[in-house]
């Protein structure tokens, strides 16, 4: 497991970008509302550079432990998605959600994501 960018640590949002195993695994704890939507619209974006510059095939993000997203920053996944649909059908990536089912908005807010482009992601809602 490699370290791709310097990790966010904040009062509200913690986030980590490596490699491992071929795959770019984002993992997001915290809360991410108002205050950090710049820093998860950066994040996402890096991300997405980072992952069609080096070809990945799949990009997993972790939200398990993200006990809150405001719709300011789920509009940045929104238009992540965006962008990775905008991409020549070779050079697009898997996308690759981790859930937590007992947290409520992620059950609702990420079927609406993979509704959104079924052909790109995957939500695997399982426990910690």
């Amino acid at each position: 497991m490699s370290a791709l960018s310097q990790p966010i640590q904040s009062a509200e949002l913690n986030a980590t970008v490596t490699m491992v195993d071929h795959a770019m695994v984002v993992r997001m704890s915290g809360t991410a509302d108002l205050r950090v939507t710049d820093t998860v619209e950066k994040l996402l974006s890096n991300v997405h550079a980072q992952a069609t510059r080096d070809h990945v095939g799949e990009v997993k993000v972790d939200l398990r432990t993200l006990e809150f997203m405001n719709s300011s920053c789920f509009k940045s996944f929104v238009s992540w998605i965006s962008q990775v649909q905008d991409l020549a059908e070779s050079a697009q990536y898997r996308i690759h959600f981790f859930s937590n089912p007992a947290i409520l908005w992620q059950r609702r807010s990420l079927n609406a994501l993979s509704c959104f482009a079924a052909h790109l992601i995957t939500i695997d809602s399982t426990a910690n």
